[in-house]
């Protein structure tokens, strides 16, 4: 039995990082970082001229009809290449979540991410994590209160919200009584807001929602540890190619039994996790009873050895791997914002030791 990849995910994968190697380099990057949202409508077209932003769409909207292993490889080439895009939420978030959810799509919504016409933000913080003084609530058929680092929602066409755990709601952007507004983080590669709504007209409310919402959450998770994934990739990359450039004492450091150690080291905590997340991806089709655990612990994992692999591969670089000149930064502020999007290490341990009846009974 092949537990690889196949020759088709291996040809995505590869056309993919030839793409963003070609029009998204990190001298764009950077200059995305100056923008009110760094989310570039351009790039998205691109993505949808590849036909990646529909991978997870239903071939009678348009989409390719695909598995989250394949959209995660995308999201892991995204991460690798720090992408400013709004794939986590418009590909992969909002695509699970109407299609668990019966007469969804009445404007359309489908094609439109498919054809690269159209992105959503999506505001899910408050089902796991909520700030004092956030939380929506829908009253008379308007929605009022706060919701906060929703992802993609600055420049988003529209927004999904999470009014509960049951109830999804989807606004305008620019809708009367919404106020959206960018949260400043250390990550400048990916937008995050604030929403304040008051007495907001929404376009669609879904109720009876709650396994769609689970689903989006496991899915979500997948998708950001495959992008964590793929950073860490392009840090030990780096490292390595400078451990072979830099000289100290008229030898190349690489040379150095110790830097060798830390190069081989990150190598070592990557690969098994790299099984982890294609089974957690796997699992998400095929074995959906499992997803929910799976999704837990590839996030949770990943996302603790990726601040690992983040710091070593910074220090091979020595002082000036911490330098703006460097570019190394935009690998280490993804990974470190990344960490607490969908829940920490310490809360997805906790939410996975209460799937399996670990926790201790109140």
């Amino acid at each position: 039995m092949d537990f690889g990849l196949s020759e088709e995910q291996l040809l995505l994968e590869q056309t993919l990082r030839g793409f963003l190697a070609d029009r998204v380099p990190i001298t764009r990057v950077r200059a995305l970082r100056d923008e009110d949202c760094p989310n570039d409508r351009a790039i998205w077209r691109a993505l949808a001229e590849l036909g990646m932003t529909g991978l997870l769409i239903p071939e009678a909207n348009g989409g390719s009809d695909l598995s989250l292993l394949d959209a995660a490889l995308v999201a892991q080439s995204l991460g690798h290449a720090v992408t400013p895009t709004p794939y986590l939420s418009s590909a992969i978030m909002l695509p699970i979540a109407l299609r668990d959810l019966a007469g969804a799509e009445p404007a359309g919504w489908l094609n439109s991410i498919a054809s690269g016409e159209l992105t959503f933000g999506v505001a899910v913080t408050e089902t796991f994590s909520v700030r004092e003084g956030a939380g929506l609530a829908l009253s008379g058929g308007k929605l009022s209160g706060k919701a906060m680092m929703a992802l993609d929602s600055c420049s988003a066409d529209q927004l999904l919200l999470a009014i509960d755990d049951d109830t999804l709601a989807v606004v305008r952007s620019g809708t009367a009584g919404l106020t959206q507004s960018r949260l400043s983080t250390i990550d400048s590669t990916r937008c995050l807001a604030e929403l304040v709504l008051d007495a907001v007209t929404p376009e669609a409310v879904f109720e009876g929602a709650h396994d769609a919402i689970a689903r989006m959450l496991d899915a979500g998770r997948i998708a950001l540890a495959a992008d964590t994934l793929g950073a860490c990739e392009a840090m030990i990359e780096q490292a390595v190619v400078y451990a072979g450039q830099r000289k100290q004492f008229d030898r190349l450091i690489g040379s150095f039994q110790a830097v060798k150690h830390l190069c081989a080291e990150m190598i070592a905590e990557l690969e098994p996790a790299r099984s982890l997340l294609w089974y957690a991806a796997h699992s998400f089709d095929a074995l959906p009873a499992e997803a929910p655990l799976m999704a837990c612990h590839a996030l949770a994992h990943i996302s603790e050895i990726a601040r690992e692999i983040a710091s070593t591969s910074t220090q091979v670089h020595g002082g000036i791997g911490w330098t703006d000149e460097q570019n190394l930064h935009f690998w280490f502020k993804r990974i470190g914002v990344a960490r607490h999007l969908l829940g920490g290490p310490e809360f997805l341990r906790g939410r996975a030791a209460e799937l399996q009846q670990l926790t201790a009974a109140a």
